[in-house]
């Protein structure tokens, strides 16, 4: 898992755009979107644990079906759909397709396509359970 960290934690300083055909052009700055999407969610993680730590004491003292531990819940879940989207995705494409821009085949090129559309759902999954979480917190 470190090993995917770090790959997809170092990607925006590493990607090339050198490539010299036009639809390796494109599938590399999808690549790269895919990759922003990733990099602008990422730093939130730590918000998820921190939401988690506030809510865990109210959700013991309130129970398993208060609101409280609802979004706890929520937030446990997006922080698993990240890690989980993260381990598929590297384990679909190599270090050279990620950071180099290196093409690829039509199968990949479908992959891609899948993993973007995850991407933007975890996206929003992290991004209404932190929400959800501060309002609840802020109340």
């Amino acid at each position: 898992m470190k090993k995917y960290l770090l790959i997809l934690a170092c990607v925006p300083f590493l990607l090339s755009c050198n490539e010299e055909k036009k639809n390796e052009k494109e599938e590399s700055t999808q690549m790269e979107h895919v990759m922003a999407i990733h990099d602008e969610v990422m730093p939130k993680m730590g918000k998820l644990g921190s939401l988690v730590g506030k809510l865990k004491p109210m959700a013991d003292s309130l129970g398993a079906e208060s609101p409280e531990a609802k979004t706890m819940r929520e937030l446990q879940r997006a922080n698993e759909s990240m890690m989980d989207w993260m381990k598929g995705f590297g384990d679909r494409f190599d270090s050279e397709e990620i950071l180099e821009g290196k093409a690829l085949t039509p199968e990949k090129q479908k992959w891609l396509n899948e993993e973007e559309e995850k991407v933007k759902a975890v996206k929003e999954q992290i991004n209404t359970s932190i929400e959800k979480a501060e309002k609840l917190l802020a109340d």
